[in-house]
């Protein structure tokens, strides 16, 4: 079986709002709730429900024959529930079709599979409970946060029972190789890796309404003729982009709705692929090796690699300070502080400290909401005082309020 692997990432953080230095100690909301609503509502508009509308028709007309991947962020389900429902209904009615799967990852879209084993397991484990929870179903495939991928993390998610994991196919990794097969873990070859063809994914998300490139414009027949170049022992080509690539960062006036309306019938007519999710390529295919990714690396920048949210010095400090945390977490039991810790973990905090340049740097500068790195660095942190002090107040009460052992009076005779 040859196939069409389409997977889409769709995930919204908590934005923070402007938190000043007197803020802290004194007020605890740290997020910017209009802009949080108003995004989540367009974003709706523009992508969700008519992207949804589009797949449900798709589905419709071809069957089982048309299927694709999800990952939805626990972060952008809960603005879902809090603002735009009817995206979430969306969502629910597509999955119900049969023809979905959806993919687990960390519930806040986190990096801590860099940091912490154990809370990285923990975050994973409560994605999972929800998705199960809103869509019926439990996720058997898994991608990590911006598809950040080694060696060890792969060992992990392995561990935890996943069969398949998604990340990116880097060429510095790949070398000679193709992503267009199916690989494995290099420690636990249980562990299968599809890989990212990131040319035809990126042709998609980033070039398709760019009028100086030299393909422009992108039709569903010319992106069936690149499949057809694919070489005949080539067995999966995979897809995948963020689904705001549909309506928001490629408007409506594009063609992208009509460019993916009719890429299913242009794919079935003139190729011999299929599409599949992600647990049946790895169910019908074998690994044609070990892939060793030795150092972290993502689908982010040209690097390909973590520098995009671990670069610099702001990241990095604004990073381990956030994870010193981790040890007196572990014993509060407040929904506010933990629900807090949850979503300042989210990468997207870390993203918008990054102080690249040239290409890269107006790709940040387009998904940044603040007007420098250091801005955010300083508004990040302190939000970040004020949760340490809470925590700490938290466990001061808890000291406090510990029953006393009972007191034995020892008398002499």
């Amino acid at each position: 079986m040859r196939s069409v692997c389409f997977f889409f990432q769709v995930h919204q953080p908590y934005r923070l709002r402007t938190y000043r230095f007197f803020d802290i100690g004194d007020n605890h909301h740290y997020y910017d709730e209009y802009l949080n609503r108003s995004i989540i509502n367009r974003v709706t508009e523009h992508c969700y429900i008519p992207m949804n509308n589009l797949l449900i028709g798709l589905i419709k007309k071809y069957g089982k024959k048309f299927k694709v991947s999800f990952s939805i962020t626990g972060s952008a389900i809960d603005q879902m529930q809090q603002y735009a429902p009817a995206a979430l209904k969306s969502f629910q009615e597509l999955v119900a079709t049969g023809n979905v799967e959806l993919v687990a990852e960390t519930y806040s879209h986190t990096l801590v599979a860099l940091k912490d084993k154990d809370e990285f397991k923990q975050q994973v484990q409560k994605h999972c409970d929800k998705i199960e929870e809103l869509f019926g179903k439990r996720p058997t495939s898994f991608t990590n946060t911006e598809m950040i991928y080694d060696d060890k993390i792969g060992e992990m998610v392995a561990e935890m029972g996943f069969k398949v994991m998604l990340t990116e196919g880097a060429k510095h990794i790949l070398g000679w190789k193709s992503p267009n097969y199916l690989y494995c873990n290099a420690i636990n070859p249980r562990m299968k890796v599809l890989l990212r063809n990131f040319r035809m994914s990126d042709d998609i998300a980033f070039r398709f309404s760019e009028q100086k490139w030299s393909e422009w414009p992108l039709t569903a027949d010319k992106y069936v003729q690149w499949i057809k170049q694919v070489g005949e022992n080539q067995e999966t080509i995979n897809v995948f982009v963020d689904y705001e690539t549909f309506g928001e960062h490629q408007w409506s006036t594009t063609g992208i709705f009509d460019f993916m309306k009719a890429l299913p019938a242009a794919i079935f007519k003139n190729t011999d692929f299929e599409f599949a999710t992600p647990s049946e390529v790895a169910n019908h295919l074998q690994p044609i090796s070990a892939i060793h990714v030795p150092q972290p690396i993502s689908w982010a920048d040209e690097e390909r690699d973590t520098t995009a949210w671990l670069g610099n010095d702001l990241q990095d400090e604004a990073f381990d300070s956030l994870y010193s945390l981790t040890e007196k977490i572990k014993h509060v039991d407040d929904p506010s502080i933990l629900r807090d810790w949850q979503y300042l973990q989210t990468s997207d905090h870390f993203y918008y400290m990054c102080t690249k340049w040239f290409t890269d740097g107006e790709v940040h500068k387009y998904f940044n909401p603040y007007p420098s790195p250091y801005e955010a660095f300083m508004n990040f942190m302190n939000v970040l005082s004020d949760l340490m002090i809470r925590i700490d107040r938290y466990l001061q009460n808890l000291e406090k309020n510990k029953p006393k052992p009972d007191t034995i009076l020892v008398t002499t005779i």
